[in-house]
């Protein structure tokens, strides 16, 4: 909930145009709700295009904002045949946006509980076999420069189910090689502890000692994997890079770095461990979020089923 500081801000900020309300509404969400970046940033580029369809409206205040306009942006979008995803959390936004000015005083009404949003169905992720990710793991070429760094990203990704995001966030600090275990900040600045096997742990020692030190620059920082010039990697780079080898080792179009997360956590339920557990290791807070990889691995047997038995 907003504080008593930013309820009076609120009643200071009535005669703000929209824009400027969306501006304070993101800073709430940055500085007391405590979202990720990456979260900020997508509600930010939602309510940019909510803004830009008001202003076709002629609605510049947040007191002319109606049902109706909102209703009529979310068709356009979904003519514009955006993913139901992106439907969704554009309304999710705008949802929070209409609480937020509610609640600090901007509006009298909050009318967000009568928005519907499009139905989603359940899409199951894709998720390769042990050997294909094996074909991904083995992709990088010896003989190229960045090889162990490209060999210790992939290994990581796949080890310990991290985001692309989460795995550029890593420090050096953050990694215990010797017992084998990285410390990771998820979504909302959620620390969660991470076992690493062996074979990760020795490509990220190698790359740690034979190349990271010729790449380490007085900018670099503690973060564990650099650019040729010495940047922390980015996430963006991640997913490159991660395309880049699933396309040399011939896996599907559709495979990203959030796969190798998919695979992590299926290949764990198919060899026995718990729910719980997985959920523990992905840094889901509701488990339900977990339970897709059941109906992924659910899939799989249905798929042995109607393939081998007499009558299926």
């Amino acid at each position: 909930m907003p504080s008593s500081q930013t309820q009076s801000v609120g009643k200071k900020l009535l005669a703000l145009p929209l824009g400027l309300e969306v501006k304070s509404f993101l800073n709430y969400l940055t500085v007391e709700a405590g979202l990720s970046d990456n979260t900020v940033l997508a509600y930010g580029r939602d309510l940019k295009e909510f803004l830009a369809y008001c202003k076709t409206r002629s609605v510049e205040r947040l007191q002319q904002v109606q049902p109706v306009i909102i209703r009529e942006h979310m068709r356009i979008l979904t003519q514009e045949q955006k993913s139901e995803g992106s439907v969704k959390r554009t309304l999710v936004a705008i949802r929070m946006f209409l609480r937020f000015a509610k609640i600090t005083g901007l509006i009298e009404d909050d009318f967000s509980g009568i928005l519907e949003g499009p139905k989603l169905w359940q899409r199951l992720p894709t998720v390769c076999s042990k050997e294909q990710v094996l074909d991904l793991l083995n992709a990088p070429d010896p003989d190229e420069p960045f090889y162990l760094r490209d060999k210790a990203m992939l290994e990581l990704l796949y080890a310990t189910g991290v985001r692309a995001g989460e795995l550029a966030g890593l420090k050096i600090s953050d990694l215990n090689l010797k017992i084998g275990y990285l410390r990771c900040l998820g979504k909302g600045s959620k620390e969660r502890v991470i076992p690493i096997g062996k074979v990760a742990v020795a490509a990220t020692v190698e790359y740690l000692t034979k190349l990271r030190p010729g790449l380490n620059k007085p900018f670099s920082g503690d973060f564990l994997l650099l650019s040729r010039t010495g940047r922390p990697m980015s996430r963006i780079e991640v997913w490159r890079l991660v395309k880049k080898y699933a396309a040399r080792a011939g896996m599907p179009s559709n495979l990203t770095a959030h796969t190798l997360r998919h695979c992590f956590a299926t290949h764990l339920l198919r060899g026995g461990a718990d729910l719980r557990t997985v959920q523990e290791l992905l840094g889901h807070v509701d488990i339900a979020t977990t339970q897709i990889y059941t109906h992924v691995d659910q899939e799989r047997l249905r798929e042995i089923h109607r393939k081998y038995h007499p009558r299926p």
